[in-house]
């Protein structure tokens, strides 16, 4: 009796992918999303200035972004399970020493390359690949949302944990103990382990996905790189990364430039978050249900429409608690649709290396928005221009996706209407 080659190897219950996707993204950047809690002590501390303190975190935009490419390169040869193990380490070591740093270029290698580059090898490249090797396509979309809604969780929960450490314990001490709690992440290495070249991947199911002979790496950047949809797509992941980064850096810093008082950042980061879980799950709801391309527009034009009413509106403890809320619906809700339409342009053979690059271009706007927010206010006394460039560019977003050839979804069928 000959054996099956084409027999899967038997893949874990979802619930239990999830689980560990959701919950390293939650320890990660529950933590990363954290860190604008330390800008102002960090300052203090080291007596650097706003200016450099914004660089290290700017570098560690950047560093984020150039780990996932390379990250899911090797979570696509090696197994995502090996990748994440050391992504842990890296996030905890460097988040710990931190505040063992007296210089801008300590402040870089300890957030800017250490925790930031852990943090981009347990990122969205490696989990959001790893969650749809697992998942049947029939769940892809709400998996990811599930999956993007834990990193908002994280943020929801790390926020105050962070406020109430430093208040018992000191900026420096909850800083550390943040770090040592990302190695609660190490059980999910296991449970995601696994390459997406492997047996067990489940075959492409969308005709747009090649299904001839496999390609190798280089081959499938290079088709990705010449699908006009791709560099779209990138494009508005860039503004997607100017925005996100800084909110996630400076957002406490505009709190108290609106002379409320210092508590209401803490609680804003974590309105972000928790709305942002929200924003995630109706999200993945959202992509089985609307063109994906359709989905991203809407999104960054809301964003739009959110700064200048904020601008607009007078700056009361209410108004910022609910800027911050409004924002989180829209904060990582590009993720679900965006590696939708990697996958189902090119499949997920290659998915963790594709998006790797999405989250790069996604990481060199975070790069940009965390280190100018920290300059325009340095230079003008106020984060009001960066606000303005910030609308600019989330209009342009909200344009860039309208020229992707995304095909229609099929008609849903309306129960009974098939009967004659």
């Amino acid at each position: 009796m000959s054996p099956t080659p084409s027999t899967p190897l038997r893949l874990p219950p979802v619930w239990l992918v999830l689980l560990a996707a959701a919950g390293a993204f939650a320890l990660t950047m529950g933590v990363r999303q954290s860190m604008g809690l330390f800008l102002s002590p960090l300052n203090t501390a080291t007596g650097l200035g706003l200016g450099s303190i914004s660089l290290a975190f700017a570098c560690g935009q950047l560093c984020w972004g150039l780990t996932q490419p390379f990250a899911g390169a090797m979570a696509d040869k090696v197994g995502a399970g090996r990748v994440l193990l050391l992504g842990v380490v890296l996030v905890t070591v460097g988040t710990v020493i931190t505040p063992l740093m007296s210089s801008t270029l300590g402040l870089i290698l300890a957030i800017g390359v250490l925790s930031a580059g852990g943090a981009g090898m347990a990122g969205p490249a490696v989990l959001m690949a790893a969650t749809t090797r697992l998942i049947p396509p029939e769940r892809r979309g709400l998996a990811t949302g599930v999956v993007n809604a834990g990193g908002s969780f994280g943020q929801f929960v790390m926020a105050p944990v962070a406020g109430a450490l430093s208040a018992g314990m000191g900026w420096a001490g909850a800083m550390q103990v943040m770090g040592l709690m990302v190695l609660l992440a190490l059980p999910a290495a296991y449970v995601l382990k696994g390459s997406s070249l492997a047996p067990s991947a489940p075959a492409p199911t969308s005709s747009s996905q090649a299904s001839a002979a496999p390609i190798n790496t280089r081959q499938a950047l290079g088709n990705a790189l010449a699908h006009p949809g791709f560099r779209w797509l990138s494009l508005g992941f860039f503004v997607c990364g100017f925005h996100v980064a800084l909110l996630a850096t400076h957002l406490p810093g505009v709190i108290a430039a609106c002379g409320l008082p210092a508590e209401y950042g803490g609680w804003s980061l974590a309105m972000l978050g928790l709305f942002n879980i929200v924003g995630s799950v109706l999200m993945g709801w959202a992509v089985g249900r609307w063109r994906m391309k359709s989905l991203l527009s809407a999104v960054y034009a809301a964003r739009a429409v959110a700064i200048v009413l904020f601008l607009l509106a007078p700056k009361t403890g209410a108004t910022a608690l609910i800027f911050a809320a409004v924002m989180g619906l829209t904060f990582l809700s590009t993720v679900p649709p965006t590696a939708g339409l990697v996958a189902k342009f090119f499949g997920i053979s290659h998915m963790a290396t594709l998006f790797g690059v999405v989250m790069l271009a996604h990481q060199l706007g975070g790069f940009l928005g965390a280190w100018l927010g920290g300059k325009v206010f340095e230079v003008t006394g106020a984060y009001d221009w960066i606000w303005y460039l910030d609308i600019v560019l989330a209009v342009g977003a909200a344009l860039a996706h309208r020229p992707i050839q995304e095909a229609p979804l099929p008609a849903r069928t309306v129960p009974g209407a098939a009967r004659a």
